[in-house]
């Protein structure tokens, strides 16, 4: 049973579709830039790759752990992925998270506004109490952009995951909490109709 019924998200910049067979082959073409996948351990830019990405994602969706979503621009173009993961129902939280876009589209308003969508949900829609985002210490660009978001970095677990290079990553996690959502939400709506 799914954690979240599938919903789809919209916005004026982007559209997160609930993930369907349609979107695959252009969702495979997306993640086939190997940059994008630096940090994680598990990377989806080749065939094997992103089968074993979709595999996953599909199993944590029927396990109801996650809502994977394709992330689109307004005419359909899918450009990425995003999904709700980690969930617990009982504890009032989920991660945001998983996500990439393709090169193209970074920089442009996109992720920022997809983030804004799915916090809305969190919160507004489905009462969460938390979200959680981590990300690779060293990757400084998302560090800067989850923090940007107005999340609250909490910690770095220490050689906490493996990534596909063998190297043991240390993981900074961040967290937006129910009643800090409000002035986050009015930041974000700023920065995203500012754009």
């Amino acid at each position: 049973m799914p954690a979240f019924p599938p919903v789809t998200l919209v916005g004026r910049l982007v559209r997160l579709e609930p993930l369907a067979d349609r979107h695959l082959a252009a969702l495979e073409a997306a993640a086939s830039d190997p940059e994008l996948w630096t940090f994680v351990p598990r990377p989806a830019d080749t065939s094997e790759g992103f089968a074993a990405w979709m595999a996953l994602a599909r199993a944590d969706e029927a396990a109801g752990r996650a809502l994977v979503f394709a992330t689109c621009l307004p005419d359909g173009t899918v450009i990425g992925s995003t999904r709700f993961a980690n969930v617990s129902i009982p504890d009032g939280r989920a991660e945001i998270g998983w996500t990439f876009v393709g090169r193209d589209h970074q920089r442009t308003g996109v992720n920022r506004e997809a983030k804004r969508l799915m916090l809305a949900h969190a919160f507004d829609t489905l009462g969460l109490e938390r979200v959680e985002l981590k990300t690779d210490a060293r990757n400084v660009p998302s560090r800067t952009a989850i923090a940007a978001l107005g999340a609250v970095e909490e910690g770095t677990l220490r050689r906490h995951t493996r990534t596909h290079t063998g190297f043991l990553r240390d993981t900074v996690y961040f967290s937006i909490l129910k009643d800090e959502w409000p002035a986050v939400r009015d930041r974000l709506n700023e920065r995203v109709n500012a754009h």
